[in-house]
């Protein structure tokens, strides 16, 4: 079996290219493993490595070595391969992918604890084409998202921080909410919406958890509908938003499982965020893509750690 490094050389706040290629060279000397090491050039190259590896018809085993976008880009790759496994090592600012996996977070940053590690099956969203390990959303906080890379490089903001002001900016100086039609498993919604998040996994945005429930191997998506508000109401429900207390306001949010969500727009762009990445379009489809991904982790791991 090949274990490959596809390492992000840009991702965190300095490179830790030195420090994956020096463990994986730990790995090969002191268990006899086949290791190579790979360093992404461009955004969505980690794509085109880990598909090239997978095509290869070998078993392997993918070490996505970055962030949320990272572990993105090389699931994108590898989802469908039965004979190829993904984990991730965190060296990216919010890592939020990890967070699902709650105290045993810090096990995967050492590769001596996820070269033999269990492998499970995980689901996945499929938005557009693209996979999304997490969460896909669209509105307000996808436009926060797009706008958080503005702020990230400030030496006073961390991930959170950056999330923060970005918040604060499309809160005081751009519009809430949008007029879409959402259709979630054949019952269409026409309405003005200041969000769509369908959650695989529970956290986003340096660590918001809006749908704390939610579970990355439960074959649903569970879906948070909220409707524009007013500039105060906003601000009041924000924080519980984040905190995964949408039921505190019956009125203004709903959630819903679901298989199937379509948003469309007669009129602006609707922005999307996967697991960080950003486009946007005037439609967008979410659909489960059911048990996509064979992931790999400490021995004991749980990707369910933290669901309520």
């Amino acid at each position: 079996m090949k274990h490959i490094f596809i390492i992000n050389p840009s991702a965190g706040k300095r490179s830790q290219a030195s420090r994956i290629l020096a463990m994986a060279e730990k790995l090969r000397q002191k268990h006899g493993l086949d290791c190579a090491c790979m360093l992404t050039q461009s955004p969505g190259h980690a794509t085109e490595l880990a598909r090239k590896a997978a095509e290869s018809g070998e078993p392997i085993r993918l070490y996505a070595c970055g962030g949320d976008g990272t572990i993105f880009e090389v699931a994108n790759g590898a989802a469908g391969f039965e004979h190829v496994a993904v984990t991730c090592i965190p060296v990216g600012t919010g890592n939020d992918f990890l967070k699902n996996f709650g105290a045993d977070m810090p096990r995967f940053a050492d590769a001596e604890n996820l070269w033999d590690g269990d492998v499970f099956p995980l689901d996945l969203i499929e938005c557009n084409g693209r996979y999304c390990t997490t969460i896909a959303c669209s509105g307000i906080d996808a436009r926060v998202a797009e706008d958080v890379h503005t702020y990230g490089d400030h030496p006073l903001l961390s991930g959170r921080g950056s999330y923060l002001a970005s918040v604060a900016v499309n809160f005081l100086f751009k519009g809430i909410g949008q007029r879409w039609t959402v259709t979630v498993d054949g019952e269409e919604v026409t309405d003005e919406f200041a969000l769509v998040a369908t959650c695989n996994g529970r956290y986003y945005g340096g660590g918001s958890t809006p749908v704390p429930e939610a579970r990355m191997d439960d074959g649903v998506l569970e879906t948070i509908l909220v409707k524009k508000v007013s500039r105060p109401t906003f601000a009041r429900f924000f924080r519980p938003y984040s905190d995964g207390q949408y039921a505190r306001f019956p009125d203004l949010a709903r959630v819903v499982r679901a298989k199937e969500v379509r948003i469309h727009s007669d009129a602006g762009e609707i922005v999307t965020c996967l697991d960080g990445e950003c486009f946007r379009s005037h439609d967008v489809t979410v659909r489960l893509a059911g048990k996509r991904l064979n992931f790999f982790g400490p021995r004991g791991c749980d990707c369910n750690k933290t669901a309520r």
